[in-house]
């Protein structure tokens, strides 16, 4: 055969080779989204755990279970994957009492007459932030914020309005799913009293004499004061990624 006679492109009957795309660079990630990772595929297999009725299933739910408590062991340097999976597997129920949500706490930023904060060092950490706790069943979220204040601190308080609502995890806060309602309150009566057990130590603050050790107080102190100093200060939250499952 002459060499003039030889196709110079590829029969049509044959695969085309995919174009190659740019190679990209993935992000990398820190041990607070593996965290919420794990937790979200927690999360998603308890759920159906809860749900499904289908052998099968029951097995692949288990199976991403052990994936997800592997994760979590990895980044919690105490706990191994079983205990995880212990832990999990005593929330899991039947139908709707069986869906995984996150948990919620409330917390109160609370101002005295010279425009002060009230903020708690907590006994376990030592860290300083501003009175939470986990919502109690039974509760209005309002009422909750005032019963938690006056066990935390001995400040009765008003509570005046929501001003914030936020993803713990992703704001790396805490290490279990949950969501946080902050309320403005104003100081109205009692007197400084830290918990026993909950409280190092507590006081009101300015932004110019704040403690050294605080947790997130990039993102919500500066908000904090401008409620306490403003009624038109707009609600914070953590604004829907894109995807949201990204």
């Amino acid at each position: 055969m002459n060499p003039k006679d030889i196709p110079q492109h590829p029969p049509k009957d044959l695969p085309q080779q995919a174009p190659q795309e740019p190679s990209q660079q993935l992000p990398l990630v820190g041990n607070d989204e593996l965290r919420r990772w794990s937790q979200a595929l927690a999360g998603i297999a308890r759920t159906g755990l809860a749900f499904t009725k289908n052998g099968y299933e029951r097995e692949r739910f288990e199976e991403v279970l052990h994936v997800a408590a592997d994760m979590a062991a990895v980044l919690s340097g105490g706990w191994g994957p079983n205990r995880f999976v212990e832990e999990w597997m005593k929330s899991v129920g039947e139908g709707i009492a069986g869906y995984v949500t996150p948990k919620v706490a409330v917390g109160a930023v609370v101002s005295n007459e010279n425009g002060e904060i009230l903020l708690i060092q907590r006994a376990d950490s030592g860290i300083w932030l501003y009175p939470t706790g986990w919502a109690d069943v039974g509760y209005s979220p309002s009422e909750i914020v005032v019963k938690e204040v006056e066990e935390e601190t001995g400040i009765i308080c008003e509570v005046q309005r929501p001003i914030a609502i936020h993803d713990g995890m992703r704001r790396g806060f805490t290490t279990v799913p949950m969501y946080s309602l902050v309320f403005l309150c104003r100081a109205v009566g009692g007197q400084l009293t830290p918990h026993p057990l909950e409280c190092a130590d507590l006081g009101f603050f300015g932004p110019n004499n704040l403690p050294a050790k605080m947790t997130g107080n990039e993102w919500w102190l500066e908000h904090a004061f401008a409620s306490i100093n403003d009624e038109t200060t707009p609600f914070l939250f953590d604004p829907p990624r894109n995807p949201p499952w990204g």
